[in-house]
């Protein structure tokens, strides 16, 4: 598969057909392997890389699930190219800086994406939409099992699968969910919720990963540790966890539409009026009015389709999106005069707010009160 057809086709994760996402956007599993007696890839040489990649990308592309799929060596690919992919959380930013010896593998329907040679030889990941942890870990557990057929992965009968930072050591395994948060960031509860998360061991990031801030109000929670722990009892945690989080943002939504209809009302509307109609957007400004309209679409203020409509819209107007949408390298005012463009041009596809029709007599919404504790959930 060719990179422009890879992006004609959004990802399935991305559709969230007959899938609750409203507020758990996507799950995804990560696995790092390495293969034993070669050099991790941050500390090998080039010819050692590459000898490397060629070894594991035949194996990869061979697997079942990656049958007309798309395969290139990073090297190969336009600076601006790889930023899509990473926009596209297909692969990292670390990897994106690579060049020679690493390539991206990804199954057509976007829900695998294999990584070589970035911070581990082997970077496996499955998204799915929804709160799907287990289903993401299904499909990346039977790839793991058929590449371990042909590659022999560094492994210690103490510590685990070896990987290049210690904190994957054992599972090698992240599990995380991103999770959309409007109405806990618009009642101020969000520091409280993140705090609680913090405290029992998990990590919180933007939408990016590490070291990225939160966008249109999403948030990315994973666990921190994988040595010790099986990887039944690290998905089973978060889930718990998530679960417990996605109650809280649906009663804050409650509760705002309970309290505060008129304001709430007032803030989806001026977001659909703002993106109709203003001629510059930022990346940050854009992504929260388009939050507030996936929130709305979810609690009835818009027709079906319109989440799913507002998930491509946070795609598209991201600045590597814009400028592969453009055909030319931007500068910043540059990209947002078109991203302005694209989504007066989108809005005029979207049936306005029926702010009138929506009522108060929704039952249940309340506020957190009180410490939030995880640990026992």
């Amino acid at each position: 598969m060719r990179f422009s057809t890879l992006m004609k086709h959004p990802a399935d994760w991305m559709i969230g057909k007959n899938v609750n996402n409203e507020v758990v956007v996507t799950s995804r599993i990560r696995l790092a392997r390495n293969l034993r007696d070669l050099s991790f890839p941050g500390w090998a040489k080039k010819a050692e890389r590459v000898a490397a990649m060629d070894k594991m990308r035949p194996k990869v592309e061979a697997l079942k699930v990656m049958k007309n799929g798309f395969s290139h060596e990073l090297s190969e690919l336009e600076p601006l190219q790889k930023q899509v992919l990473v926009e596209r959380h297909l692969i990292s930013r670390e990897q994106a800086a690579r060049g020679q010896g690493s390539a991206a593998v990804v199954d057509r329907g976007q829900r695998l994406s294999l990584m070589i040679n970035e911070e581990d030889h082997l970077r496996m990941q499955s998204i799915r939409a929804g709160l799907r942890l287990r289903e993401a870990h299904q499909l990346l557990s039977k790839v793991d099992s058929a590449l371990e057929k042909d590659l022999e992965f560094a492994y210690d009968d103490e510590l685990g699968y070896l990987t290049a930072c210690p904190t994957n050591l054992g599972t090698g395994m992240r599990a995380s969910a991103m999770l959309h948060l409007p109405a806990l960031v618009l009642t101020e509860q969000i520091g409280q919720v993140l705090q609680a998360v913090n405290k029992i061991g998990l990590a919180v990031r933007g939408l990016f990963g590490e070291g990225t801030e939160s966008l249109g109000h999403l948030f990315q929670i994973s666990n921190q540790a994988t040595l010790g722990e099986s990887e039944e009892v690290i998905i089973s945690r978060l889930e718990r966890v998530i679960a417990q989080i996605e109650t809280h943002e649906t009663n804050a939504r409650l509760k705002m539409l309970e309290d505060e209809p008129n304001q709430l009302s007032d803030k989806i509307g001026r977001a659909y009026g703002i993106l109709g109609y203003a001629t510059m957007f930022d990346s940050k400004e854009a992504f929260s009015h388009i939050s507030l309209l996936r929130m709305g679409a979810a609690m009835g203020y818009f027709p079906e389709g319109t989440m799913q409509a507002c998930d491509s819209m946070m795609m598209e107007i991201q600045p590597a999106h814009l400028q592969l949408h453009a055909g030319a390298e931007l500068e910043p005012e540059e990209r947002d005069i078109i991203r302005a463009e694209i989504l007066r041009s989108r809005l005029q596809t979207l049936t306005a707010p029926a702010i009138n029709i929506i009522t108060n007599d929704i039952v249940g919404g309340s506020e957190i009160t009180g410490d939030l504790n995880f640990e026992n959930e």
